[in-house]
């Protein structure tokens, strides 16, 4: 998932149970119009791949995630900014209230992304 702050998501993808969801993220990031302005992009420690790093660079973001502990050559990053993924992760859990989302009761993905589109208007109207 895409979003902008902790109220407002640009998009997002589903992907199969089995598999990672950095391929995804980067099919999302070339899909996302970026604005001219630096974008930074905040991720999650489990997309800090060199792979995802080097797909938000090369489409003009500014990628911000700290190095997991074990890499050999770790990047310096911006603290103060990786902060506010806390935003991105208070926009989960307000889609995780809707239970009908975290236990995906829905089998057909159509009907499963519609509802969470759903979730996330009665979400942005009962702000």
């Amino acid at each position: 998932m895409v979003t902008a702050s902790d109220r407002a998501a640009i998009a997002f993808r589903l992907s199969a149970g089995n598999r990672h969801d950095s391929l995804e993220g980067e099919r999302l990031l070339e899909e996302t119009k970026r604005p001219p302005e630096t974008v930074f992009l905040i991720m999650d420690r489990a997309y800090e791949g060199d792979r995802t790093r080097a797909k938000g660079v090369e489409l003009g973001y500014t990628p911000v995630v700290p190095p997991k502990a074990n890499r050999k050559e770790p990047w310096p990053y911006d603290v103060n900014l990786y902060k506010k993924r806390n935003e991105i992760e208070r926009f989960f859990l307000r889609l995780k209230r809707f239970r009908r989302v975290f236990t995906r009761y829905d089998k057909l993905d159509l009907v499963f992304g519609g509802f969470i589109y759903f979730a996330m208007a009665i979400d942005a109207v009962l702000v």
